[in-house]
């Protein structure tokens, strides 16, 4: 009965946090990720839910929504708009990978405990979360298995300091940027309302209205094709490397999904994969140890203070080489680092609307290449 009514909960809540998003502008500000991971640490403390059953079932919910979840997202992906990016939005994207690369790098050196076995990991996640935010996240713990307290402790710290790097892009980062860098110069450029819409102010209203329900079927079914195949080839390798072939081929299975015009024009696949994303945010928060939680770890912490706004300072002086303008790399850096959904916020902030559409297409990119690169990174560090 406990099991039976946890997994309800798990599934239904993230209704309720979408609906409470939608009524209060004040819990929408927050956000729906954050909110769920609020809910889940008050379940995870009741001190109700414990027992191997109930553990159980919440890996299997944690091995379920990430899965499904990573093509949904990606179905709404544009390659085709990807490659015809700027040059300036291009370079700027460059920049910032590459800055993040050297500065997750670096700091791995730094910060890397003696004896610390699995710092790596940390690594590859940050790595993901600041090219894909939490869905790369999750999706990175569980190809690196990651412990879900070292995620939780990731996770946390990363909320806190992209809130403060937002606000810094949105309230002095022009006029800091702009020190150094150029302005921006007005060009013609269509915006294409629909992609827009996706990250509007409030994108999950309507998810299962009765206009979308067949259409989200379709993509269901295609997301569990999809996942079968990756199961597949998944059979085919070595265990060690068997979960990150599975998260790695389905990631490239959705991309090729996406060109299609019947896969990628389906209304609502980027927010259902996103509440799925919110189950998995709940049923974690809850799992996690908290008696191993009640100080912050220091060395993770600086080493995710250093990842944000270190990689932002290199990406800066990385534009300024290649001359890139002050609103392109404010626009990259929040969707790199704060995911896609925050572009319109910011370009708002900026006053200007011609960089929504080159901004989520950015934060797409990094959707796309988020976990290969992850992973790239923490076997690549597994060396030193």
């Amino acid at each position: 009965m406990q099991v039976a009514f946890l997994l309800l909960f798990y599934i239904l809540s993230p209704f309720v946090i979408l609906y409470l998003c939608h009524k209060y502008a004040f819990i929408n500000k927050l956000g729906a990720v954050l909110m769920a991971y609020v809910v889940g640490i008050i379940i995870g403390n009741t001190g109700y839910f414990n027992g191997d059953a109930i553990n159980q079932m919440q890996e299997i919910v944690m091995s379920v929504t990430i899965p499904l979840a990573i093509p949904l997202i990606l179905y709404s992906s544009n390659l085709k708009k990807s490659f015809e990016l700027a040059k300036s939005t291009f370079m700027s994207l460059l920049s910032a990978l590459i800055a993040l690369v050297v500065i997750v790098v670096l700091g791995y050196f730094i910060f890397k405990p003696v004896g610390y076995g699995n710092f790596s990991k940390i690594s590859g996640l940050l790595v993901g979360v600041y090219t894909g935010g939490t869905p790369n996240l999750a999706a990175l713990k569980m190809v690196l298995d990651v412990d879900a307290s070292t995620y939780l402790a990731i996770h946390t710290y990363d909320m806190v300091l992209s809130t403060l790097h937002l606000f810094f892009l949105m309230l002095i980062g022009k006029k800091m940027f702009e020190l150094v860098l150029p302005k921006f110069v007005s060009q013609d450029n269509n915006i294409d309302d629909k992609w827009i819409s996706e990250v509007a102010k409030d994108p999950y209203w309507g998810l299962l209205s009765k206009e979308n329900r067949l259409p989200l079927l379709k993509a269901v079914g295609i997301t569990f094709l999809i996942v079968a195949i990756g199961g597949g080839l998944m059979m085919l390798m070595p265990e060690k490397y068997q979960m990150a072939v599975f998260i790695l081929s389905i990631t490239a299975l959705a991309l090729v999904a996406s060109t299609k015009d019947t896969i990628k024009d389906i209304p609502k696949t980027y927010e259902l994969g996103m509440y799925l994303i919110l189950i998995f945010s709940i049923v974690v928060a809850s799992k996690a140890d908290y008696r191993n939680f009640t100080n912050i770890n220091p060395t993770i912490f600086y080493y995710v203070t250093f990842v944000v706004f270190g990689s932002m300072i290199l990406h800066v002086l990385l534009a300024k080489i290649f001359k890139i303008d002050a609103d392109t790399v404010i626009i990259t850096s929040a969707a790199l680092i704060c995911s896609p959904p925050f572009v319109p916020v910011v370009a708002g902030a900026l006053k200007n609307k011609a960089l929504i559409l080159p901004g989520i297409t950015v934060g797409i990119v990094g959707y796309a290449i988020g976990n290969f690169l992850g992973f790239l990174i923490s076997e690549l560090l597994t060396l030193f």
